[in-house]
Protein backbone atom coordinates (compact mmCIF):
# COMPACT_ATOMS: atom_id res chain seq x y z
CA UNK A 1 0.00 0.00 0.00
CA UNK A 2 1.12 3.56 -0.68
CA UNK A 3 2.18 5.64 2.32
CA UNK A 4 0.95 9.23 2.08
CA UNK A 5 2.96 12.07 3.64
CA UNK A 6 2.09 15.73 3.16
CA UNK A 7 5.69 16.63 2.28
CA UNK A 8 8.59 14.39 1.35
CA UNK A 9 12.12 15.77 1.30
CA UNK A 10 14.49 13.82 -0.93
CA UNK A 11 18.02 14.06 0.48
CA UNK A 12 19.24 14.26 4.08
CA UNK A 13 22.22 16.60 3.76
CA UNK A 14 22.42 20.17 4.99
CA UNK A 15 19.72 21.39 2.58
CA UNK A 16 17.29 18.58 3.37
CA UNK A 17 17.80 18.89 7.14
CA UNK A 18 17.33 22.67 7.01
CA UNK A 19 14.09 22.11 5.12
CA UNK A 20 13.01 19.64 7.79
CA UNK A 21 13.78 22.14 10.54
CA UNK A 22 11.58 24.81 8.98
CA UNK A 23 8.77 22.34 8.25
CA UNK A 24 8.85 21.16 11.88
CA UNK A 25 8.76 24.76 13.12
CA UNK A 26 5.54 25.26 11.20
CA UNK A 27 4.05 21.98 12.37
CA UNK A 28 3.88 20.43 8.89
CA UNK A 29 3.91 16.63 8.54
CA UNK A 30 6.97 15.49 6.55
CA UNK A 31 9.49 12.74 5.98
CA UNK A 32 13.10 12.96 4.82
CA UNK A 33 14.31 10.13 2.57
CA UNK A 34 18.05 9.57 2.31
CA UNK A 35 19.85 6.81 0.43
CA UNK A 36 22.86 6.77 2.79
CA UNK A 37 23.28 4.57 5.86
CA UNK A 38 23.78 7.46 8.31
CA UNK A 39 23.09 11.16 8.30
CA UNK A 40 26.27 12.89 7.15
CA UNK A 41 27.60 9.97 5.12
CA UNK A 42 27.78 12.12 2.00
CA UNK A 43 30.50 14.11 3.78
CA UNK A 44 32.26 11.09 5.27
CA UNK A 45 33.00 9.70 1.79
CA UNK A 46 35.16 12.70 0.74
CA UNK A 47 38.98 12.63 0.80
CA UNK A 48 40.38 12.31 4.30
CA UNK A 49 42.08 15.71 4.62
CA UNK A 50 39.18 17.78 3.29
CA UNK A 51 38.19 20.75 5.43
CA UNK A 52 35.57 23.40 4.79
CA UNK A 53 36.67 26.65 3.18
CA UNK A 54 34.58 28.72 5.58
CA UNK A 55 35.11 29.09 9.36
CA UNK A 56 32.79 27.31 11.78
CA UNK A 57 30.94 30.47 12.78
CA UNK A 58 29.53 30.59 9.24
CA UNK A 59 28.75 26.87 8.98
CA UNK A 60 25.76 26.44 11.28
CA UNK A 61 22.28 25.40 10.17
CA UNK A 62 19.18 27.21 11.47
CA UNK A 63 18.69 26.84 15.20
CA UNK A 64 22.07 25.27 16.01
CA UNK A 65 25.53 26.78 15.73
CA UNK A 66 28.48 24.71 14.59
CA UNK A 67 30.41 23.57 17.71
CA UNK A 68 33.99 24.51 18.48
CA UNK A 69 36.07 27.65 17.90
CA UNK A 70 34.36 30.01 15.50
CA UNK A 71 37.55 30.69 13.53
CA UNK A 72 38.41 27.00 12.95
CA UNK A 73 37.80 25.27 9.62
CA UNK A 74 35.84 22.04 10.28
CA UNK A 75 36.98 18.72 8.85
CA UNK A 76 34.62 16.75 6.63
CA UNK A 77 34.00 14.27 9.47
CA UNK A 78 33.15 17.08 11.87
CA UNK A 79 30.59 18.33 9.35
CA UNK A 80 29.14 14.82 9.06
CA UNK A 81 28.88 14.44 12.85
CA UNK A 82 27.32 17.90 13.13
CA UNK A 83 24.61 16.99 10.60
CA UNK A 84 23.89 13.77 12.47
CA UNK A 85 23.68 15.64 15.79
CA UNK A 86 21.42 18.23 14.15
CA UNK A 87 18.94 15.61 12.96
CA UNK A 88 18.93 14.04 16.45
CA UNK A 89 18.61 17.36 18.25
CA UNK A 90 15.47 18.38 16.40
CA UNK A 91 14.12 14.82 16.07
CA UNK A 92 13.88 15.13 12.31
CA UNK A 93 12.22 12.06 10.72
CA UNK A 94 14.98 10.76 8.44
CA UNK A 95 14.61 7.32 6.86
CA UNK A 96 17.97 6.00 5.70
CA UNK A 97 18.74 3.54 2.95
CA UNK A 98 15.77 4.68 0.86
CA UNK A 99 16.58 5.58 -2.72
CA UNK A 100 13.96 7.34 -4.81
CA UNK A 101 14.01 5.65 -8.22
CA UNK A 102 11.23 7.65 -9.85
CA UNK A 103 9.20 10.77 -9.14
CA UNK A 104 6.01 11.05 -11.17
CA UNK A 105 2.81 13.03 -11.14
CA UNK A 106 -0.11 11.73 -9.15
CA UNK A 107 -2.45 12.57 -12.03
CA UNK A 108 -3.41 15.94 -10.65
CA UNK A 109 -3.23 14.87 -7.02
CA UNK A 110 0.30 15.45 -5.76
CA UNK A 111 3.24 13.20 -6.56
CA UNK A 112 4.25 9.55 -6.48
CA UNK A 113 7.71 8.42 -5.35
CA UNK A 114 8.78 4.88 -6.24
CA UNK A 115 11.52 3.57 -3.97
CA UNK A 116 12.04 0.00 -5.05
CA UNK A 117 9.79 -2.13 -2.88
CA UNK A 118 8.23 0.94 -1.25
CA UNK A 119 6.04 3.68 -2.65
CA UNK A 120 5.03 7.05 -1.25
CA UNK A 121 2.53 9.69 -2.28
CA UNK A 122 2.88 13.32 -1.27
CA UNK A 123 1.23 16.69 -1.75
CA UNK A 124 4.67 18.30 -1.88
CA UNK A 125 8.15 17.10 -2.78
CA UNK A 126 11.34 19.02 -1.96
CA UNK A 127 14.36 17.79 -3.90
CA UNK A 128 17.56 18.37 -1.90
CA UNK A 129 20.00 15.98 -3.55
CA UNK A 130 23.11 18.08 -4.00
CA UNK A 131 24.63 21.42 -4.88
CA UNK A 132 26.25 20.66 -8.24
CA UNK A 133 24.91 17.15 -8.69
CA UNK A 134 26.03 13.69 -7.64
CA UNK A 135 27.17 12.33 -11.00
CA UNK A 136 30.94 12.73 -11.26
CA UNK A 137 31.89 13.95 -14.72
CA UNK A 138 34.76 12.38 -16.65
CA UNK A 139 35.33 13.24 -20.33
CA UNK A 140 34.32 10.47 -22.75
CA UNK A 141 37.87 10.01 -24.07
CA UNK A 142 38.98 8.82 -20.62
CA UNK A 143 37.96 5.28 -21.58
CA UNK A 144 40.68 5.33 -24.26
CA UNK A 145 43.48 5.63 -21.69
CA UNK A 146 45.77 2.65 -21.22
CA UNK A 147 44.15 0.31 -18.66
CA UNK A 148 47.43 0.30 -16.72
CA UNK A 149 46.80 3.96 -15.85
CA UNK A 150 44.79 4.24 -12.64
CA UNK A 151 41.88 6.66 -13.00
CA UNK A 152 39.97 8.23 -10.11
CA UNK A 153 37.32 10.91 -10.07
CA UNK A 154 37.73 13.34 -7.18
CA UNK A 155 34.65 11.77 -5.58
CA UNK A 156 36.56 8.45 -5.45
CA UNK A 157 39.82 9.86 -4.11
CA UNK A 158 40.41 9.31 -0.39
CA UNK A 159 44.15 9.31 0.30
CA UNK A 160 47.52 9.29 -1.53
CA UNK A 161 48.03 5.52 -1.20
CA UNK A 162 45.38 5.06 -3.92
CA UNK A 163 47.85 6.54 -6.40
CA UNK A 164 50.14 4.19 -8.33
CA UNK A 165 53.90 4.66 -8.09
CA UNK A 166 54.94 7.16 -10.74
CA UNK A 167 53.80 10.55 -12.02
CA UNK A 168 50.27 11.78 -11.28
CA UNK A 169 48.10 13.99 -13.48
CA UNK A 170 45.38 16.01 -11.76
CA UNK A 171 42.88 17.39 -14.28
CA UNK A 172 40.98 20.49 -13.15
CA UNK A 173 42.64 23.41 -11.39
CA UNK A 174 39.87 24.60 -9.11
CA UNK A 175 40.23 24.33 -5.34
CA UNK A 176 39.63 20.56 -5.14
CA UNK A 177 42.18 19.90 -7.87
CA UNK A 178 44.73 22.14 -6.17
CA UNK A 179 44.17 20.48 -2.79
CA UNK A 180 44.61 16.97 -4.21
CA UNK A 181 47.62 17.92 -6.35
CA UNK A 182 49.30 19.52 -3.33
CA UNK A 183 48.77 16.34 -1.32
CA UNK A 184 49.89 14.03 -4.13
CA UNK A 185 53.11 16.02 -4.66
CA UNK A 186 54.50 14.83 -1.35
CA UNK A 187 55.30 11.43 -2.88
CA UNK A 188 54.79 11.82 -6.65
CA UNK A 189 55.80 14.08 -9.45
CA UNK A 190 52.45 15.79 -9.97
CA UNK A 191 51.09 17.74 -12.94
CA UNK A 192 48.07 19.99 -12.44
CA UNK A 193 46.25 20.78 -15.68
CA UNK A 194 43.48 23.28 -16.34
CA UNK A 195 42.64 26.90 -16.83
CA UNK A 196 43.41 29.39 -14.09
CA UNK A 197 40.36 30.70 -12.23
CA UNK A 198 42.32 33.08 -10.02
CA UNK A 199 42.70 32.87 -6.27
CA UNK A 200 41.52 34.74 -3.21
CA UNK A 201 43.80 37.72 -2.43
CA UNK A 202 44.93 36.58 1.03
CA UNK A 203 45.79 33.17 2.52
CA UNK A 204 42.57 31.51 3.64
CA UNK A 205 43.64 30.85 7.23
CA UNK A 206 45.53 34.10 7.79
CA UNK A 207 44.65 36.87 10.21
CA UNK A 208 43.79 39.10 7.25
CA UNK A 209 41.33 36.53 5.93
CA UNK A 210 39.73 36.24 9.36
CA UNK A 211 39.16 40.00 9.36
CA UNK A 212 37.79 39.92 5.81
CA UNK A 213 35.32 37.05 6.28
CA UNK A 214 32.43 39.17 7.64
CA UNK A 215 32.63 41.31 4.49
CA UNK A 216 32.91 38.26 2.22
CA UNK A 217 29.94 36.63 3.92
CA UNK A 218 27.87 39.78 3.48
CA UNK A 219 28.76 39.87 -0.22
CA UNK A 220 27.91 36.18 -0.65
CA UNK A 221 24.48 36.62 0.93
CA UNK A 222 23.38 40.09 -0.10
CA UNK A 223 25.36 41.29 -3.14
CA UNK A 224 26.16 38.21 -5.24
CA UNK A 225 22.48 37.28 -5.59
CA UNK A 226 19.90 36.87 -8.33
CA UNK A 227 18.55 40.28 -7.35
CA UNK A 228 21.67 42.07 -8.63
CA UNK A 229 23.18 42.31 -12.13
CA UNK A 230 26.57 41.07 -10.90
CA UNK A 231 24.92 38.07 -9.25
CA UNK A 232 22.91 37.14 -12.33
CA UNK A 233 26.11 37.34 -14.38
CA UNK A 234 28.00 35.17 -11.89
CA UNK A 235 25.53 32.30 -11.71
CA UNK A 236 26.28 30.56 -15.04
CA UNK A 237 30.02 30.93 -14.38
CA UNK A 238 29.72 29.43 -10.91
CA UNK A 239 27.56 26.57 -12.15
CA UNK A 240 29.71 25.59 -15.11
CA UNK A 241 33.30 26.51 -14.20
CA UNK A 242 35.52 25.88 -11.22
CA UNK A 243 36.08 28.45 -8.52
CA UNK A 244 39.27 30.26 -7.52
CA UNK A 245 42.08 28.70 -5.50
CA UNK A 246 41.31 28.91 -1.80
CA UNK A 247 43.34 27.06 0.83
CA UNK A 248 46.11 25.90 -1.54
CA UNK A 249 47.29 28.75 -3.75
CA UNK A 250 49.73 29.13 -6.63
CA UNK A 251 52.77 29.72 -4.39
CA UNK A 252 51.92 26.65 -2.31
CA UNK A 253 51.73 24.49 -5.44
CA UNK A 254 55.06 25.81 -6.70
CA UNK A 255 56.73 25.24 -3.34
CA UNK A 256 55.44 21.66 -3.28
CA UNK A 257 56.94 21.02 -6.72
CA UNK A 258 53.62 20.71 -8.58
CA UNK A 259 54.07 21.22 -12.33
CA UNK A 260 51.35 23.65 -13.33
CA UNK A 261 50.14 23.63 -16.94
CA UNK A 262 47.21 25.75 -18.12
CA UNK A 263 46.60 23.67 -21.25
CA UNK A 264 43.57 21.39 -21.14
CA UNK A 265 43.74 17.63 -21.40
CA UNK A 266 42.20 17.34 -24.86
CA UNK A 267 42.34 13.64 -25.66
CA UNK A 268 44.40 10.46 -25.76
CA UNK A 269 47.33 9.40 -27.93
CA UNK A 270 48.82 5.92 -27.74
CA UNK A 271 46.89 5.32 -24.52
CA UNK A 272 48.30 8.41 -22.80
CA UNK A 273 46.66 11.77 -22.02
CA UNK A 274 47.56 14.57 -24.42
CA UNK A 275 47.31 18.32 -23.84
CA UNK A 276 45.75 20.63 -26.40
CA UNK A 277 49.25 21.90 -27.30
CA UNK A 278 50.15 18.36 -28.39
CA UNK A 279 52.24 17.36 -25.36
CA UNK A 280 51.77 13.71 -24.38
CA UNK A 281 51.93 12.99 -20.63
CA UNK A 282 53.47 9.74 -19.40
CA UNK A 283 51.69 9.24 -16.09
CA UNK A 284 50.68 6.35 -13.86
CA UNK A 285 47.55 7.91 -12.34
CA UNK A 286 44.95 10.43 -13.47
CA UNK A 287 42.69 12.15 -10.94
CA UNK A 288 39.74 13.80 -12.64
CA UNK A 289 38.74 16.92 -10.69
CA UNK A 290 36.35 17.81 -13.47
CA UNK A 291 33.24 18.43 -11.44
CA UNK A 292 29.80 16.92 -11.30
CA UNK A 293 26.68 16.85 -13.41
CA UNK A 294 23.09 17.06 -12.26
CA UNK A 295 21.39 13.68 -12.61
CA UNK A 296 17.66 14.24 -12.39
CA UNK A 297 16.71 11.42 -14.75
CA UNK A 298 14.61 9.92 -11.96
CA UNK A 299 12.31 12.97 -12.08
CA UNK A 300 9.78 11.99 -14.75
CA UNK A 301 8.33 15.48 -15.08
CA UNK A 302 8.97 18.27 -17.64
CA UNK A 303 10.76 20.52 -15.15
CA UNK A 304 14.36 20.52 -16.47
CA UNK A 305 16.02 22.96 -18.84
CA UNK A 306 18.26 22.08 -21.78
CA UNK A 307 21.28 22.44 -19.48
CA UNK A 308 19.94 19.80 -17.09
CA UNK A 309 19.20 22.27 -14.29
CA UNK A 310 15.67 22.58 -12.87
CA UNK A 311 13.42 25.34 -14.17
CA UNK A 312 12.85 26.92 -10.77
CA UNK A 313 12.59 30.35 -9.21
CA UNK A 314 14.40 30.37 -5.87
CA UNK A 315 13.48 26.71 -5.53
CA UNK A 316 9.84 27.03 -6.55
CA UNK A 317 8.84 25.20 -9.75
CA UNK A 318 6.05 27.29 -11.36
CA UNK A 319 5.00 24.57 -13.80
CA UNK A 320 4.54 21.90 -11.07
CA UNK A 321 2.79 23.24 -7.96
CA UNK A 322 4.04 21.45 -4.87
CA UNK A 323 7.45 20.60 -6.35
CA UNK A 324 10.50 22.39 -4.96
CA UNK A 325 14.28 22.28 -5.10
CA UNK A 326 16.74 23.47 -2.49
CA UNK A 327 20.49 23.30 -1.96
CA UNK A 328 21.30 24.06 -5.61
CA UNK A 329 24.41 25.99 -6.56
CA UNK A 330 23.56 29.71 -6.67
CA UNK A 331 19.88 28.96 -6.06
CA UNK A 332 19.37 32.49 -4.77
CA UNK A 333 22.89 33.70 -4.01
CA UNK A 334 26.55 32.70 -3.93
CA UNK A 335 25.97 31.56 -0.33
CA UNK A 336 23.49 28.91 -1.52
CA UNK A 337 26.34 26.47 -2.13
CA UNK A 338 27.80 26.91 1.37
CA UNK A 339 26.75 24.87 4.40
CA UNK A 340 25.80 28.03 6.27
CA UNK A 341 23.69 29.26 3.38
CA UNK A 342 21.43 26.21 3.20
CA UNK A 343 18.97 27.50 5.78
CA UNK A 344 18.05 30.68 3.91
CA UNK A 345 16.95 28.92 0.73
CA UNK A 346 15.18 26.18 2.70
CA UNK A 347 13.22 28.77 4.66
CA UNK A 348 12.04 30.48 1.47
CA UNK A 349 10.88 27.16 0.00
CA UNK A 350 9.04 26.16 3.18
CA UNK A 351 7.40 29.58 3.47
CA UNK A 352 6.02 29.20 -0.05
CA UNK A 353 4.97 25.60 0.59
CA UNK A 354 3.20 26.50 3.83
CA UNK A 355 1.30 29.38 2.26
CA UNK A 356 -0.23 26.97 -0.26
CA UNK A 357 -0.90 24.12 2.19
CA UNK A 358 -3.96 23.32 4.26
CA UNK A 359 -3.90 24.55 7.89
CA UNK A 360 -2.77 22.18 10.61
CA UNK A 361 -4.10 22.06 14.14
CA UNK A 362 -0.92 22.73 16.10
CA UNK A 363 2.69 23.59 15.39
CA UNK A 364 5.64 21.77 16.90
CA UNK A 365 8.65 24.05 17.33
CA UNK A 366 12.11 22.42 17.36
CA UNK A 367 13.98 22.80 20.62
CA UNK A 368 16.65 25.53 20.40
CA UNK A 369 20.24 24.37 20.77
CA UNK A 370 21.26 27.30 22.98
CA UNK A 371 18.92 28.24 25.83
CA UNK A 372 17.54 31.72 25.47
CA UNK A 373 18.51 32.06 21.81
Amino acid sequence: MDQHIETIVVGGGQAGLSTGYHLARRGRPFLILDDRTRTGDNWRRHWETLRLYSPARYDGLPGMRFPGPGHAFPTKDQVADYLEAYADRFELPVQHGVRVEALTSGNGDGYVLDCGDRRFTADNVVVATGTFGTQGYVPPFARELDPDITQLHSSQYRRPDQLRPGPVLVVGASHSGADIAFEAAREHHTILSGRTNGQIPVPLESRRARMAFPVLWFLARHVFTLRTPIGRKMRPEVRTHGGPLLRVQADDLAAAGVERVTERVAGVRDGKPVLDDGRVLDVATVVWCTGFRQDFGWIRLPVLGDDGWPLEERGVVPSSPGLYFTGLSFQSAFSSMLVGGAGTDAEHVVRHLTAAARPVKAARTPRPSVPGR
